[in-house]
């Protein structure tokens, strides 16, 4: 174990958080309407009764960059704490599947899936992960079946510690404190990340306007009928059944 450098933590968080807000600019401007419109349910925004086009975009492109966002930034986060447990146990990117993180400490290999909070799975999901961690104790004791390996589900906010079984859940303070032995870091590290982050999104807003604004005159000319909006056109690009070419 070595102990933990916060400035090349600093260093890092620094050298690495353009990305995220690259990627952020980057999905706007590769995006499509036709594609946020598939992908959102029609229904919910006819029950908020939400009938203003300009409105409706909005909602409809905010509901895209949020789950945008939260996938690059958990992406982030993941390169971040192996990069942390790297510093301080040798931390390294797992080479088996669905394992993000791997490093022995106290004569345990653990073996980690990093999410970026407790709540980020459906069942299914949550099964695969615990599927991906039997698979990689299988391999990891070929040879040596007296190895003592632990898997963690390691949540880089929340508060929820639980011992799950097949693996342990450790959240917010305590999974920073158990990848770096700092139980200071999970404060620590919330000023560097608002790194060039005014800037950043002065731009990002830009890039957001321009596309509000060709998206609510795309979807007025696709989807309005005298400025009102044609619910049953949208619900039918949305949801219907594809017209068959003998059809047409």
């Amino acid at each position: 174990m070595s102990p933990l450098n916060l400035n090349n933590v600093v260093e890092f968080i620094q050298a690495n958080i353009g990305e995220f807000h690259y990627r952020r600019g980057a999905s706007l401007q590769s995006l499509k309407l036709t594609d946020v419109l598939k992908k959102k349910n029609p229904y919910l925004f006819k029950a908020k009764n939400i009938n203003n086009a300009n409105d409706l975009v909005k909602l409809f492109l905010n509901a895209h960059l949020s789950s945008q966002e939260e996938t690059i930034f958990g992406e982030f986060l993941e390169k971040l704490a192996i990069f942390v447990c790297g510093q301080v146990y040798g931390g390294r990117k797992s080479s088996a599947e669905g394992i993000d993180l791997e490093f022995q400490k106290d004569n345990v290999v653990y073996i980690v899936s990093v999410k970026s909070g407790p709540n980020w799975g459906n069942s299914n999901q949550v099964k695969r992960m615990v599927e991906n961690f039997k698979q990689a104790k299988r391999i990891l004791r070929t040879g040596n079946s007296n190895i003592n390996v632990q898997a963690i589900n390691g949540c880089c906010y929340g508060k929820t510690n639980l011992d799950k079984g097949d693996y342990l859940k450790i959240c917010g303070q305590e999974f920073w404190t158990f990848i770096s032995g700092d139980e200071k870091l999970f404060v620590d590290i919330i000023e560097p990340f608002g790194y060039q982050a005014k800037i950043r999104n002065e731009e990002l807003a830009a890039e957001y306007d321009r596309a509000l604004n060709l998206f609510t005159q795309q979807f007025m000319n696709d989807f309005c009928v005298d400025g009102v909006i044609d619910w049953e056109k949208l619900v039918r690009f949305n949801s219907g059944k594809p017209i068959s070419k003998s059809k047409k």
